[in-house]
């Protein structure tokens, strides 16, 4: 199961980071966004924080496709009524492309992989 990450920042603004968490907790987010979550073959999704810096991990199916999620999403009014409320608390990263919002990381480590390497060497 493939496992994507991606980067986001918030506001440097106290109030908003706290407002942007209480949407976040369990019994604040929208049914119909976790239902939208799972229909794109999402089969779990975690968001960190440090400072006003995101990480969102996404545990994915082999055959998702993320052209296919921005697609519904568009299509679905609540899911753009949640991107808007959330875009009160995020801003782009300085380096994101044009309209770009949550920015793809880059793998730069992995611990099975080096261990796997050094399995082979022997």
């Amino acid at each position: 199961m493939p496992r994507l990450h991606f980067a986001l920042d918030l506001k440097d603004d106290p109030a908003l980071i706290a407002e942007y968490e209480h949407w976040h907790r369990p019994e604040n987010v929208w049914p119909e966004i976790v239902d939208s979550i799972l229909a794109a073959g999402i089969d779990n999704l975690e968001i960190f924080r440090a400072g006003n810096r995101l990480v969102l991990a996404m545990d994915v199916a082999e055959d998702f496709s993320a052209a296919a999620k921005t697609a519904a999403d568009a299509a679905d009014p609540r899911v753009q009524a949640w991107e808007e409320l959330m875009w009160k608390f995020q801003q782009p990263l300085p380096f994101a492309g044009h309209g770009e919002k949550w920015v793809p990381m880059q793998p730069v480590f992995s611990l099975q992989a080096a261990l796997s390497t050094r399995k082979k060497s022997r």
